[in-house]
């Protein structure tokens, strides 16, 4: 029996239950007081449908204020199709009121049914309604026989023999006492990153305390010793959380330990350890987080664990209806499209071309940056069977065939050529109607639906398959020219319908709307200008208000904002652009981090966010990371210690020093969060469902409340404070791959920095010198001095560089050179192995390409340690 049809028979036997025990419609009660709290959040649809979902039915929409859906005739029972509202508090022994006003067209039966939301869906109270295509209002009173803080209201609408369109209005449940205020558990005042301190950065701790005046603290080790001492700094009353706190710095301890705690104010801290090691694992779990996210491939618990193990999901195997036939919403296109594959974008089953867009984009970034990064070592913990992916041990990098995954999904939701918007990518995919909790994916029994073509979503695709075409050329030549060539096309299309936005309202999905594209365009114009070198693209991004504006905000970038990603690429990325202009670039790219560093020393908590309200909002998790990117990237293109040093201060906030003393991703800390919102990980609801996997990070604080779980339960909190880890808080506790694309990328850099030690000064310096194309363009030769500019002889060397596109080397001299990938690896011969401080060497080569950007490296190493490249 498949987990569908129990889940149908269980809600049988939930509302079979409820007549047993002789709860019906005819039993009398007092009615609730008239101050009664509506536990019903939108029950006049006043807000469009949200939260409001249904199974088994037409797209759910409002019609003339009336929340409707129409169902197939022949459904066997009433409940294989419904209309629902989740999260809703029941307290045993509590009087409430159910009402609601209801047509049918033709009529039939409408059962009301309120029930546990997950198996074994028990049921507490149902009222059936011989509804008709004239509004009647049903209103009963009853005692809820238990409590449950996320029961769900069912409307059954299935079962008749012919189609139906049952319309809702005013539907209301007031009753049950008022909730007890929330109190989080926050555990010690003490306020630590519960993973731990790398040796050489900085580590820094909040205090809750109502004390003024400065205080005492030691740092312990496991077994007690106190391993250094000193004094708190007050900090008064911080905006973000509302309390009172000190902030304290023990960076000059720098001993590696495990299991050491911080005393203070008659508080110990949650353990941490101090390693440099911290987060080589949490570089794989982050990433990994991506191929448990997969669709359309079924998911090998050998790999993962069996607990994540499930057979593939949305390849039209019943009871999905998807992806490999996929028809368009109604009335927008006259074809289908295979559209299996890619990322399950968050907590629901639906795909986004504007969000894979920047997750894919952080993936093949966080693999970009070990070409031109100084602490990255070319790759190697980024290369082939580094992940547990089926794919490993393909002569691949794993995380490009992780980002290959999806980048095969966003090229097949392009427009066919020879159709309307040719070359347009689709905006979205997913369910017709909004599906419950909890839901694996092949166990979604809704129709999967293209929604219309985007300008947003076609520049993010000319985006990301740019920046596929120059990182898959050393690996899959094939694959590479298929996204360079839908790179071309997309952003053609996409500059022949400039205007065509993504509507903000819609059923089954997120919106992910966006009127102003102007940024997607210059990141588009960017990544395919650092691809082809191509003057067409220079002059559309040079022409771009973006080029020169500000593009770092203080709230961080995203999805919906993505200038940033072109600064970024156009800093670190080899490219043509006049020397001024490269450095015009990456000073802003400093100056915004710099900006960052003030914010970190501006809050208590000690994270590169401001602290009102604004600054706290749905997935800022994501945002905040997002501007340790920035932080990182200006160590990249520095060595600035103090850039490095902000990155890992904001990890601290992730991992457990805030107001919550929470870690917000899943597996790493003492008090991580584990019940983030997600179809898939239900093990909240149904324990034989697993908890989100090590390494998935939750969205963080929502001072917005945008879900009625918050909403209910934490009205009036400070910023900080608005988040709770449960899986009915969709706004505050989801998953979603654009924020573990952003832990990924930042979880990377930190794994590179090892024990974060003291950045020395460059003791040689480099030219790259091209000497141009061959007859016809098919290959160039190309020169390389280094001079050792240090105070040491250089006995044997072995310099490092990597190419942006597709050259190989074929032939060389003055040096034995080899290349894997991009890398480019030439060691010293003994006769010019030996480099006195003043002296120079030089090897030279010939390489052949297939066209497109061939700069010059902006990273040479000799044995191991960056040169200055002239």
């Amino acid at each position: 029996m498949t987990p569908s049809r129990r889940r149908r028979l269980a809600v049988l036997a939930a509302a079979t239950a409820v007549a047993l025990v002789g709860v019906s419609a005819g039993t009398a009660f007092a009615d609730p007081p008239a101050d009664a709290p509506e536990q019903i959040r939108n029950g006049d649809f006043s807000e469009g449908s949200s939260p409001w979902f249904s199974y088994g039915t037409n797209t759910l929409g409002v019609v003339d204020g009336e929340l409707c859906a129409t169902v197939a005739g022949g459904l066997a029972n009433p409940w294989d199709a419904g209309i629902g509202h989740d999260a809703l508090p029941l307290i045993a022994g509590a009087e409430y009121t159910l009402g609601f006003d209801v047509t049918s067209t033709p009529g039939g039966p409408v059962a009301a049914v309120l029930q546990l939301g997950s198996e074994p869906y028990t049921g507490y109270y149902s009222v059936t309604a011989a509804a008709t295509p004239t509004q009647q209002r049903v209103e009963r009173t009853f005692v809820a026989p238990n409590d449950d803080s996320r029961a769900q209201l069912i409307f059954q609408i299935g079962g008749s023999a012919e189609p139906r369109t049952v319309c809702l209005d005013n539907v209301s449940l007031r009753g049950g006492n008022p909730p007890e205020p929330y109190v989080p558990d926050t555990g010690p005042r003490v306020r630590v990153n519960q993973v731990g301190y790398l040796p050489g950065g900085p580590k820094n701790a909040t205090v809750v305390t109502e004390a003024t005046e400065a205080l005492p603290w030691e740092l312990h080790s496991a077994s007690g010793a106190v391993l250094a001492s000193g004094t708190t700094t007050p900090r008064g009353v911080d905006e973000a959380s509302a309390q009172n706190v000190h902030s304290l710095d023990f960076s000059s301890y720098r001993t590696p330990g495990q299991g050491l705690t911080l005393a203070v104010d008659g508080e110990v801290s949650h353990p941490f350890d101090i390693s440099g090691t911290l987060y080589d694992q949490l570089r794989s779990d982050a990433l990994q987080f991506f191929y448990i996210q997969r669709s359309g491939i079924a998911i090998d618990g050998d790999l993962v664990g069996e607990e994540y193990a499930r057979p593939a999901g949305h390849l039209d195997v019943a009871p999905n209806q998807g992806d490999t036939n996929v028809p368009c919403v109604a009335n927008s296109c006259d074809y289908r499209l295979d559209v299996r594959g890619g990322w399950y974008d968050a907590g629901d089953h639906g795909k986004y071309v504007v969000n894979g867009g920047i997750a894919t984009y952080q993936l093949l970034s966080a693999f970009e940056r070990t070409k031109n990064a100084a602490t990255a070592g070319f790759g190697a913990d980024l290369g082939d069977g580094t992940l547990r992916l089926p794919e490993r041990d393909n002569g691949v990098p794993d995380i490009l065939d992780e980002a290959r995954w999806e980048l095969e999904f966003l090229m097949r939701m392009q427009v066919p050529a020879g159709k309307p918007l040719a070359g347009m990518a689709h905006h979205k995919i997913h369910d017709r109607n909004w599906t419950g909790l909890p839901m694996q994916p092949e166990d979604d029994p809704e129709p999967r639906e293209l929604h219309p073509p985007s300008t947003a979503a076609t520049l993010n695709l000319a985006a990301t398959a740019a920046q596929c075409a120059r990182l898959f050329a050393p690996y899959d030549k094939a694959f590479a020219q298929r996204c360079g060539s839908a790179a071309k096309t997309a952003y053609a299309a996409a500059k022949a319908n400039p205007a065509r936005y993504a509507p903000s309202t819609g059923n089954g999905g997120g919106p992910y709307d966006d009127t102003n594209v102007t940024d997607e365009f210059y990141w588009a114009a960017a990544e395919l200008y650092l691809t082809t070198g191509e003057t067409t693209y220079l002059t559309d991004l040079t022409a771009s208000p973006h080029h020169t504006g500000d593009v770092f905000d203080a709230r961080g970038f995203g999805w919906q904002s993505v200038a940033a990603l072109g600064r970024l690429d156009l800093a670190t990325v080899p490219n043509g652009l006049p020397a001024a202009e490269r450095t015009r670039i990456r000073e802003s790219v400093v100056a915004a981090a710099d900006s960052y560093l003030a914010e970190i020393r501006r809050q208590a908590y000690g994270l590169p966010m401001p602290g009102d309200p604004n600054s706290y909002f749905w997935g800022g998790n994501g945002a905040i990371i997002n501007n340790a990117v920035v932080l990182a990237t200006a160590f990249d293109l520095t060595g600035a210690a103090k850039y490095r040093d902000g990155a890992v201060q904001t990890m601290d906030y992730i991992l457990g020093r805030n107001a919550l003393n929470i870690s917000y991703v899943t597996g790493w800390g003492e008090h991580a969060a584990e019940n983030q919102h997600s179809r898939i990980f239900g093990f909240q609801l149904d324990p034989s469902m697993p908890k989100p996997p090590a390494g998935s990070i939750a969205g963080g604080p929502n001072a917005a409340l945008q879900d009625p779980f918050v909403e209910q339960l934490l009205e009036g909190c400070a910023p900080m404070f608005c988040y709770v880890d449960d899986i009915a808080s969709y706004s505050t506790n989801e998953v979603a791959i654009n924020w573990n694309s952003a832990l990924a990328w930042i979880s990377s850099f930190l794994a590179d920095q090892g024990d974060s030690a003291a950045v020395p000064a460059p003791t040689c310096t480099v030219s790259y010198t091209n000497y141009g194309s061959w007859q016809g363009g098919t290959g160039f030769t190309a020169q390389v001095n280094i001079r050792n500019t240090g105070t040491a002889a250089v006995n044997g060397w072995t310099a490092r560089f990597a190419f942006t596109g597709d050259a190989k080397v074929r032939d060389a001299w003055m040096a034995k050179v080899t290349q894997s990938g991009a890398t480019v690896t030439a060691k010293s011969e003994s006769y010019n192995s030996r480099i006195n401080p003043g002296a120079s060497v030089m090897f030279g080569f010939n390489a052949t390409t297939g066209g497109g950007a061939n700069p010059s490296p902006n990273l040479v190493t000799v044995n191991g340690a960056p040169c200055t490249v002239s």
